[in-house]
This record gives structure tokens, C-alpha cells and sequence, in this order.
């Protein structure tokens, strides 16, 4: 009986272990260098240069970004395949970007998918990156602004 005391006080502390590990040590945020600078997503909203958020709906975003399966046709590309620090370390001070759930006026709206004529194409192969979190940092290193906006200012 004493054991299995032992043992139902045990459990909870090494769940309790098990969670501060995962929660308290995160890994390493997705970072780029662009443009000179340094961009890597936000480990907390409120430390973010700028705010992103996607859509679903195309007539709702303000910049599209389109996911291809060639890495020559991107102007972005992600391949990785290192767990480390080193892979994915970026120099200097960052700015951050954060992915928001819900929109603001001055925030970009996304909208990725694989069709063409968007304003950034993107090719993702990583371990490290997700999809979305490469549309947001290539989003943020334009500063949130669709190419041909961009290139009318």
C-alpha cells in the first residue's frame, strides 16, 4: 500500500517535469536575414514589430503569397534539415513578427495558397519553419506590403 502511495504522489511531479521542459525551454524561433536585417517570429505577441494574420478568404487579404513545389520559381526558399541552433541563428538584433488570430486595420492579411498570381512564392522544406510562420517573415521582411504596392511607392 505504502508503494503505490509512493507511487500516486510520483506521477503528478514527473507530468509536472514533463510540462515545465516542453513550456518553459522552448526551441529556437524561425528566423531570416533580409534586407540587412534580421526577422524572427515572436515568442509572445506583445514583443512583435508587426502583427500578421491569414485568411482563407482571397478578397480579404492584403498580400497572397503562393506555396510552390519548385524551389527555382520561389522568391523565397526554406530547405533545412539540422535540429540545431546554429541552422536557423540569425545576427543582430531582430525585429519580430507575430501571427495574429484576429485582424487589425493596419495588420497584413495573408492569404497562402497554391495558386498562382501572388505577390510572394514561397518554397518550404524544414523541420524548423512552417508554412505559415515563412509567408509571415517574408511578409515582414516587405514591411507588410504586397509587391505591387511596393513597387509603385
Amino acid at each position: 500500500m505504502l508503494r503505490f502511495g509512493i507511487l500516486a504522489s510520483a506521477v503528478p511531479l514527473i507530468l509536472a517535469g514533463l510540462f515545465a521542459h516542453s513550456e518553459l525551454l522552448p526551441g529556437p524561433r524561425p528566423c531570416i536575414e533580409a534586407g540587412g536585417s534580421s526577422l524572427q517570429i515572436a515568442e509572445a505577441p506583445w514583443n512583435a514589430d508587426l502583427h500578421v494574420t491569414f485568411t482563407d478568404v482571397p478578397a480579404t487579404a492584403t498580400v497572397r503569397v503562393q506555396i510552390v513545389e519548385n524551389a527555382e520559381t520561389a522568391d523565397f526558399v526554406m530547405v533545412d534539415g539540422a535540429d540545431s541552433l546554429e541552422a536557423n541563428a540569425c545576427g543582430g538584433a531582430p525585429r519580430f513578427v507575430a501571427i495574429s488570430a484576429y485582424p487589425s486595420a493596419s495588420a497584413p492579411v495573408i492569404y497562402l495558397s497554391t495558386d498562382g498570381g501572388a505577390d510572394y512564392r514561397i518554397f518550404v522544406r524544414s523541420k524548423t519553419f512552417s508554412l505559415r510562420e515563412a509567408a509571415a517573415l517574408v511578409v515582414g521582411a516587405n514591411a507588410g506590403r504586397a509587391r505591387m504596392a511596393a513597387a509603385s511607392l
